[in-house]
This record gives C-alpha cells, structure tokens and sequence, in this order.
C-alpha cells in the first residue's frame, strides 16, 4: 500500500508540474507543449517501471531504475514545494497574470538548485554529533564512558560495503568504548547481505558492539530469521537487557516481524528486579518515551526519522513524530533521536545532514 501511494503522490506531482510549466511562455519559445507532455510521460514510466521492476529485485538494472524512480520524486516534490506557492500567491495567474509566467519560471528553477544541493549534502559523509549526558545511576567509574551510535544505515545497492567500510574507519577514529547501531541497518530489499559482513567485522570497541532491529529489518524476513549480522561480533539485543559494565546497562526494544510499532511490553525489569546502574534503552522508533522514563531509562537512543530527511518533508515527519530529531528531556530521562547516519529512498539531504552521534557519558 505505501508503494502504490507514493507511486499515485509521484503521479499528481508529475502531473501538476507538467501543467503548470507548459504555461511558461520563455519555456514554450524554446520548445513545445507537445515536447513536455512527451517528457513527463517518459518519466511517468520510469516512475511506474521503479516500483513495479526495482522494488525488491536483486537485479542491478532494476535496483537502478528503482533508484532513479525515487530521486526523480524527490526532484519533483522540491519543484512543487517552490511552484505551488507561487501558484497560490497569484491565483493561478488570475493575479499579476504578466509576472506570474517568470515568477513560474524562477520557482522551477529554485527547485531544480535545491535538488541539487539536497544531493550534494546527500553524498557528503556524516557529521559526528558530540553529546554529554548526566547519566543517573551511572557508577562514577565509568564516568567519561563513549558512546557511538549509528542508525539508519540503510545499506543495499545504493550504499554498498565501500561507503560501510568508510563509516567504520570513522567510527574506529572516535575511539568508542561501546558502539551501538540503531536499527534499518540493510534497506531490507533482498540485498546480499553477506557482502558487508567483511566491513562489519572491522568494528571493534573494547565494550562490545550491540544493535537492535529496525522496521527494514522486517521487509521480507519471517519470525524465524535470524539477525542479518550473524557471522560478526555484533550482538542483536532482541526485546532484553544486558550489562556490558558493571553499573551500566544496555536493553534493546525491537519491532515485532511484520509491524512499524514498537512492543507494548517493555524489555527491561523495574528497578527492584535488575542490576544497579544507568540504563539505557536502544529503540529505533522514538515512541513511548514517557513510558520509558515513567520506568526507569536513564537515555534512550532512537532513529528512523531521519531529521525529515528532505526539507520541507520534515514538517510532515514532525507532524508524526514530534520529537523527529535532537535532544529531549523527559523527566530524568534524556531522548536522543539520530537524523541517521545514511539514506533512504534517494541519495539526498536537504538541511538535515547525516550524522553519527558521539556520546560522553557522565554520572551525577
């Protein structure tokens, strides 16, 4: 269902766009009503052949047509993003109907630039986020404890092992005790997941390496599939805590097979029944935080909203996920939510870059 409408969303903004541009004299002198209808349907059907050919195919040619597919509509959403208020402002060009043709014109462009510039940012590598967080509970040992946390990798035919292998180098440099990885690590689209496994491997951290699983984790996979880092040093945390220190704990809530909602159960004892120190809930979707600081998460570390990713979609995703991205204070629980650290759907960041987070922890 989520294929089929944002293939009908792809549609009417192709469809708005070609309507509106042919209506830009400067544009028909160069070229013909006829040359743009031609274009917008060329497009359509690469739209169309992306979702029905690409969309979980393991085949290069039709990963790739899937790939242009949805960068195309990434394009036309910043096009729409720019024309639209300008047809509002002139009423369709009822009013000013001599500047609005131009004023057309100069949005089409300005949507055009910013594509541009959401791919410039998109290919660029992630930002390291440095955070401090007062941990209560956190034995005074292991104050100045790090934390490097990556979510939403999103690896598959777009961002292969090379672009992984170059996370992993940045992340070794941050020198972590502990790495964490957030969720959606695969895109979840039939990749071959074996490829990777070489780079995972290349992580080290004197504190272990743990993740949790994602709602990409769930695309095409039954109850019964094991975690895809199997063969690593990697330890999935499924709905449990553990304690990698002693005074520091570690629980990981995933997502049910099959669901995009966390668990109402949570994976962690009430304070009485587990050990004493900090905890700190690996989650991927940012829900139930008062939940979770209501029974005891000391930080709880989250993804999936990717910071919106392309601005001005990240009014939509706010709209959702009120806290979509940054640092929250939940009573005495802090909530970081990651704008993650790769891609999904195009290869494009518009004013939400792609970050790792790097997290100082200290007692009270």
């Amino acid at each position: 269902m989520f294929g089929i409408g944002l293939t009908v969303i792809s549609t009417l903004l192709l469809a708005y766009i070609v309507w509106r541009i042919s209506s830009i004299q400067k544009l028909i002198e160069v070229t013909s009503k006829k040359a743009i209808l031609y274009s917008g349907i060329v497009i359509w059907i690469i739209l169309v052949s992306g979702r029905l050919f690409g969309h979980g195919s393991g085949s290069l040619w039709a990963s790739t047509v899937e790939f242009v597919g949805i960068t195309i509509t990434a394009v036309l959403f910043l096009i729409f993003s720019c024309l639209f208020p300008i047809d509002l402002a002139t009423g369709f060009g009822r009013f000013f109907p001599r500047l609005a043709p131009r004023l057309r014109g100069w949005a089409v462009i300005g949507g055009c630039l910013l594509s541009a510039v959401a791919v410039i940012q998109g290919i660029r590598p992630p930002v390291v986020s440095h955070h401090e967080v007062k941990l209560k509970n956190l034995a005074k040992v292991l104050d100045g404890t790090t934390l490097v946390a990556l979510s939403d990798l999103h690896l598959g035919s777009t961002l292969g092992p090379r672009w992984l292998g170059a996370r992993v180098a940045q992340v070794q440099a941050l020198e972590p005790d502990i790495i964490l990885l957030l969720g959606d690590i695969f895109e979840g689209h039939g990749e071959n997941t074996e490829a990777f496994l070489p780079a995972f491997r290349k992580f080290s951290a004197p504190h272990g390496i743990w993740s949790v699983d994602g709602n990409h984790e769930n695309h095409g996979r039954t109850r019964e599939s094991g975690s895809s880092l199997e063969g690593t040093h990697i330890l999935t945390l499924q709905n449990e805590l553990t304690q990698p220190l002693p005074g520091l704990l570690l629980a990981g809530r995933s997502i049910p097979r099959g669901h995009d909602q966390v668990p109402t159960t949570p994976p962690w004892n009430p304070p009485e029944d587990r050990p004493p120190g900090g905890l700190i809930l690996l989650s991927h979707i940012p829900e139930d935080s008062q939940e979770a600081a209501d029974t005891g998460v000391n930080l709880m570390l989250s993804g999936h909203t990717h910071g919106g990713q392309i601005w001005p979609f990240s009014f939509l995703v706010e709209m959702v996920h009120p806290r979509f991205g940054g640092i929250y204070n939940i009573d005495d629980m802090t909530l970081l939510v990651s704008r993650g650290t790769g891609t999904w759907g195009p290869r494009m960041r518009l004013w939400r870059t792609s970050e790792i987070l790097h997290i100082t922890l200290r007692s009270e």
